[in-house]
């Protein structure tokens, strides 16, 4: 597929200009409360998070909308949290991105951590591809695509971005 990369850059050059305002306004947002994903197995997924990861399991509760399934919370600092639920009795598929969906979840380490993960994740064997050298792609047991970036909150490869 061939595509028309000067229309795509001029394009994303008039929407920074017609929205990335000089004077930005205050978000309405106070933050993230939490993002959820899916899990199959509330305990591997747990043990991928908490014990691998390195993001403690702060609750378990019941999903309110879903009598049997867990709805369980993982700190991944700064006051956010990673969410899961588990859906027993329902066959949800694998993991697939589609519009609207989920492409992957990005969370901040300082470097240190993010050697230590690294290593963690080898161990493991867990697959994973680094890039720019400040970011680790990986999937989670279910498929969930995440990525450890060294980079600081508000910060990309070098650019501010908050």
């Amino acid at each position: 597929m061939s595509m028309d990369h000067a229309a795509i850059e001029a394009r994303r050059a008039e929407l920074r200009r017609r929205y990335v305002l000089p004077h930005r306004p205050p978000s309405s947002a106070r933050g993230l409360h939490h993002a959820a994903l899916l899990s199959s197995d509330a305990e591997r997924t747990i043990r991928f998070y908490h014990e691998l990861l390195e993001f403690p399991l702060t609750e378990i509760i019941e999903n309110r909308d879903y009598q049997g399934s867990n709805h369980f919370f993982f700190d991944i600092g700064n006051g956010n949290l990673l969410a899961f639920f588990d859906f027993p009795g329902l066959d949800l598929g694998p993991y697939q991105e589609v519009l609207g969906g989920l492409h992957h979840v990005a969370i901040s380490v300082d470097a240190a951590t993010w050697e230590r993960l690294r290593g963690k994740l080898e161990a493991a064997g867990v697959p994973h591809q680094i890039e720019s050298g400040a970011s680790i792609y990986f999937r989670d047991p279910d498929g969930a695509r995440l990525e450890l970036l060294a980079d600081p909150l508000g910060e990309m490869y070098g650019s501010t971005v908050l």
